[in-house]
């Protein structure tokens, strides 16, 4: 049985950010996940590795308490070395 792709709801994926990270060449991307039913947004995180991608979706709180723990770490790692750059 095919399946008809028009009757099926369209989700809206906004791009946020796109990182490529400079050791291992990861690419990182962050989009925002609209369904079309509504509900709440999510936060997409897609991670390239070559030919291998992870993909996740995660709710705002979970987003925060991430980015929160990414800071953090960032801050200390600045703090150890006081000629590395971290804007917060």
């Amino acid at each position: 049985m095919l399946t008809d792709l028009t009757q099926q709801p369209m989700n809206t994926l906004t791009p946020l950010a796109k990182l490529t990270i400079p050791i291992g060449g990861q690419v990182i991307e962050l989009q925002q996940l609209d369904y079309e039913a509504g509900g709440m947004s999510l936060l997409r995180t897609r991670i390239r590795e070559k030919s291998r991608f992870t993909v996740f979706d995660i709710d705002p709180q979970s987003a925060q308490l991430w980015g929160e723990a990414l800071l953090r770490w960032a801050q200390a790692q600045a703090a150890a070395m006081p000629d590395a750059e971290v804007s917060s």
